[in-house]
Order: structure tokens, then sequence, then C-alpha cells
């Protein structure tokens, strides 16, 4: 009796998987993904196809093509996470992360002062027939990315990008919802040109 308490003692001590994503930074995710998505739904609500389709110049993006930009961007760093970040196996050692250096890739995405070139996939291009599809294909790939970090049981720190972008998935996670946020402050500085239709 005493042999057989002993082996289910040893088992429950024994880890069968990796430690899940703890549940400060499941909120803390689940937070900004939510605040992001109303953040960005709420600046193209209501505007009229003046307002969706105006450049403030010709070398700079409207309404639409930011948004655009969005919604294709949310595809490919949600398949960047998955079919590569989190495929990578788990660090080897246990590394430190601090609440700072979450805030930092957040606050390094969203520095407008910072210019950035996307790249020629991500472009837009009208590939949407205006913001209903948009706002769909961004919806419908937003809720995807909420839903596995409200389910999830992966440990999302152990998995880790080579440099330079040595983030952990996490991190990934933070970038995308803070990548929508970069360019709703650009939807913000277009409409608020002194041109921009009434």
């Amino acid at each position: 009796m005493w042999t057989l308490s002993l082996v289910f003692l040893l088992a429950a001590a024994i880890p069968l998987h990796a430690e899940p994503i703890a549940s400060r930074d499941r909120s803390k995710a689940l937070s900004y993904l939510h605040a992001t998505r109303k953040m960005f739904l709420d600046e193209i609500a209501g505007l009229s196809p003046r307002q969706w389709t105006f450049k403030p110049a010709p070398d700079r993006w409207s309404v639409a093509e930011c948004a655009e930009h969005i919604a294709l961007t949310e595809e490919f760093l949600w398949n960047l996470i998955a079919k590569t970040v989190l495929t990578l196996p788990p660090a080897t050692a246990k590394r430190e992360v601090t609440e700072a250096d979450d805030e930092a890739v957040i606050a390094r995405m969203t520095d407008r002062g910072s210019p950035a070139q996307a790249p020629e996939p991500l472009r837009p291009s009208e590939r949407f027939a205006g913001p209903g599809e948009v706002i769909a294909a961004f919806k419908e790939r937003r809720d995807r990315t909420t839903a596995f970090i409200r389910d999830t049981q992966e440990d999302l720190r152990a998995r880790v990008s080579a440099p330079p972008r040595e983030l952990d998935a996490y991190q990934w996670i933070l970038m995308l919802a803070a990548h929508s946020e970069r360019h709703t402050l650009q939807i913000r500085e277009v409409k608020a040109h002194p041109d921009f239709p009434k």
C-alpha cells in the first residue's frame, strides 16, 4: 500500500507537459487583443466612401489602405506564430522576461515616429471589396487569435524566435495586437488631416 502511494506521489510531481501560459499573461493579452480590436473597428465605423478612400498625399495611405494592411498582417503574423514560432523546440533554460520587456515590444511597434516599410505581400492592393469585407476578415482573424490565447495550455514563454527578433510566442501575440494599434493611429492621422472629407 505504501509503495503504491509513493508511486502516485512521484507521478504527481512529474510535469506531464510544459507549464501553461501564466494567468497574468493570459489576462493581459486578452485585454490588449480586445482593446485594439475595438479601437480599430471604432475608427473605421460609419465612414463615407470619400472618407474611406481619401489620401492625405499621393505617397500616404488612405483609411482603406491602412485597414487592408491591418487585415493582411493579422493573417501573416498569426501564420508566423502558429506555423513557425510555436513549432520551435522549447528553450532548454528558463528565459527571464519582465513586464518592461513586454511593454517594450508594444512601444516599439506602436511608435509612429519610427517609419517602417511594409513587405510587398502586405502592401495594400484593393484585395477587399470595400469596408465590409475588410471588417469581416479582420474580425475572423482577430477572433481566432483571441480564442487561442483564451484556451491555450502552451507555455508561450518557452518558444523563442531566433535573433534579431528574439521574442517568445507570447510577445509575438502582443506584437500582432500592437501592429493593429500602430496602423489605427495612422488612420487617426488621416482623419485629422485638414482636407479629410466631412
